[in-house]
């Protein structure tokens, strides 16, 4: 399904492609349930333990059970094909998230050891949304004009997404107990996950033959976007505690306030970069272009230490933020580009995991560098960091070798 030679791709097109929007809104839908679930499950276990450590320790678990197994999940997905992988994925994810707030809603409390088990098995039923509808793009846009933008779409809604579910959390528990929130984060994952099956766009991406076979699982040559992601991600963790720190040094109270629109501004800066990004037709390949992204969030990144004020940071932090929604969906380009038909799940879920994973290391780097060295400092050396990678993934480029890491 094509984009026709005579009409010039643009996201209008996309969304006139048969059972596009249907089948991105379900998806959509199902996916907001990220932006929510995390934060009421927080505040649910706060409230219901009296204690942060155990809601760091059970949220610790639910992340790192939903970030490092989403290639496995993905791999269902390549293997069995979305109708017949998501529904017991999603039912068991909706039974874990059903007895969570079953067990918070006792009156004595739950123990720490029950809820963490719950949290690390409802972070490994999570059901991969956003891989498989990018699959199901590539299925829907084989033109590779048409696919960028439906890439740039794609993320752009997803970023607009994690923004909007601690919103309507906070408005939610403004009049009904955090628990609330799972429910309602398990409502909408049920209703999009049966409205995303139910399209006939899923018709096209059935199971992965397991005749057809390339070197490293379908997925060699997948390093070079995973790396630089890495370091994208790396940085959005860092970032996010360098702003409340620099608010806090500024004189701004505890930061948090004053921090949130300057993270808001990153926020709109990246989305204003990936619409950008997915309307303009590029000469250069997304392989050469990943690296060239990636160092332009370096280079912002170490001027942003060199702001006066809050209200500098926050132009900083916009621009860097310009170059994080393009670098994403060009590397999820890249993956698809170079994935076996097979493996078009597992090489999204990929990329999904190097920023997620990135970003939990940087927030914890972030903590042992604040603390010791000038923000300023602290933004110098994330830059320098992602510059390196910017460079290492460049490197690889011009040599023709893009298996800086063997996946299988």
């Amino acid at each position: 399904m094509s984009a026709s030679p005579a009409v010039r791709p643009s996201y209008a097109v996309v969304l006139r492609v048969p059972h596009a929007r249907r089948t991105f809104a379900a998806a959509l839908t199902g996916r907001l349930s990220y932006g929510i679930v995390p934060l009421s499950l927080m505040l649910a276990v706060t409230r219901s333990s009296g204690s942060y450590t155990v809601a760091g320790t059970v949220m610790a678990l639910f992340g790192a059970t939903t970030v490092f197994l989403s290639p496995a999940r993905a791999a269902l997905i390549d293997r069995h094909g979305p109708r017949r992988a998501l529904v017991p994925m999603t039912a068991a994810y909706l039974a874990v998230l059903v007895l969570l707030t079953l067990v918070l809603a006792r009156p004595a409390g739950a123990p720490a050891p029950v809820l963490g088990v719950l949290a690390a098995t409802a972070g490994a039923c999570v059901p991969p949304l956003g891989p498989t509808m990018r699959a199901v793009w590539g299925r829907l846009t084989p033109d590779r004009a048409l696919l960028q933008r439906a890439y740039s779409l794609d993320g752009v809604a997803e970023e607009l997404l994690f923004v909007t579910g601690p919103l309507l959390v906070g408005v939610l528990v403004g009049f009904a107990p955090p628990a609330a929130g799972i429910v309602v984060g398990a409502v909408l994952m049920a209703v999009g996950t049966a409205g995303f099956l139910s399209s006939p766009a899923l018709r096209a991406v059935g199971p992965g033959k397991a005749t057809v076979r390339r070197g490293g699982g379908g997925l060699r040559g997948l390093g070079r976007p995973v790396v630089a992601i890495a370091g994208v991600g790396l940085a959005l963790g860092v970032v996010d505690l360098l702003v409340v720190a620099f608010a806090e040094r500024h004189g701004h109270g505890t930061g948090g306030a004053s921090a949130a629109w300057v993270l808001a501004a990153l926020s709109a800066g990246s989305a204003v970069g990936g619409l950008l990004n997915g309307a303009v037709t590029w000469r250069a390949s997304a392989g050469v272009r990943l690296p060239l992204l990636t160092a332009g969030l370096g280079l912002t990144l170490c001027g942003a230490g060199l702001a006066p004020g809050l209200g500098t940071l926050a132009v900083a932090v916009a621009a860097a933020g310009f170059f994080v929604s393009p670098a994403i969906t060009t590397a999820y380009l890249i993956a698809d580009e170079i994935a076996a038909p097979e493996a078009r799940v597992r090489a999204g879920a990929w990329v999904n995991t190097a920023v997620n994973a990135g970003s939990t290391a940087g927030t914890a780097v972030a903590g042992a560098l604040a603390g010791s060295l000038p923000v300023a400092v602290c933004f110098a050396l994330t830059g320098a960091v992602v510059l390196m990678t910017a460079a290492a993934v460049a490197r690889r480029a011009r040599r023709g070798t893009s298996d800086l890491v063997p996946l299988a």
